[in-house]
């Protein structure tokens, strides 16, 4: 994809992917986001887009592993994020949900994964040091919490679940304080179109609703024109 694209995914909401993904379809029933409330670390930021680089941790109990093979995948992990096509997105599943206890993303792995070119990270684990991550690194969380427990990595790629959402390794995620889609393959290139199509679809509604005197006469006229817009 060119620069262009990415700058409209950037410049759209979550909910406006998922609306579009079931334009270019012609249906409903597209399920490919996530589910359940999402915190942002920085709300106002805007939407993340990129491919998916995937891992698992855990925090609830130290790790059973010998130490050696702890840090010999924590870096493994580290390696991993740092390669891959871009933009790119970490997207981490906390296997203790619903109860995750440690976070793994704080002031130094934001300013890390930053550094390695990194839009920001998709994860149903725990967040903390607000007000110190880096700057422009989005973090969408499950949870906010004080300390790292025993957190440590216990998968590298593959597939992962976040909030319902499966994520392979490379898939297309677009996030915000929304939550998270993954973009099927075969859509990526109608998408530009169908979100086009889209607002000047709603417009026909959003327009004539905004006007003073807008009664439900009016409302009727715009509905009409808004479904044959959209058939």
């Amino acid at each position: 994809m060119d620069s262009t694209f990415w700058e409209l995914m950037r410049s759209v909401d979550t909910p406006t992917v998922c609306n579009a993904i079931e334009v270019v379809q012609g249906k409903r029933g597209f399920s490919g986001f996530t589910k359940g409330t999402v915190l942002a670390a920085v709300p106002d930021l805007g939407a993340i887009c990129g491919y998916a680089r995937t891992a698992r941790i855990a925090a609830a109990i130290a790790a059973k592993e010998p130490p050696e093979v702890v840090r010999a995948r924590r870096m493994d992990y580290y390696r991993h994020m740092a390669s891959g096509g871009s933009p790119r997105i970490a997207v981490v599943e906390d296997v203790d949900f619903p109860a995750c206890v440690g976070a793994f993303w704080g002031e130094v792995n934001t300013t890390v994964h930053k550094g390695f070119g990194l839009e920001g990270t998709l994860t149903n684990g725990v967040m903390r040091d607000l007000g110190d991550l880096a700057e422009g690194f989005q973090v969408i969380a499950g949870s906010i919490g004080p300390s790292h427990a025993f957190v440590h990595v216990t998968q590298v790629g593959g597939a992962v679940e976040v909030f319902g959402l499966r994520v392979e390794d490379g898939d297309l995620v677009h996030a915000d304080r929304h939550g998270a889609v993954v973009i099927p393959p075969d859509v990526i290139e109608h998408l530009a179109t169908a979100i086009e199509t889209m607002r000047k679809a709603e417009n026909l509604i959003l327009q004539p609703a905004r006007q003073p005197g807008f009664d439900i006469e009016a409302f009727e006229i715009a509905w009409r024109a808004f479904e044959e817009a959209r058939t």
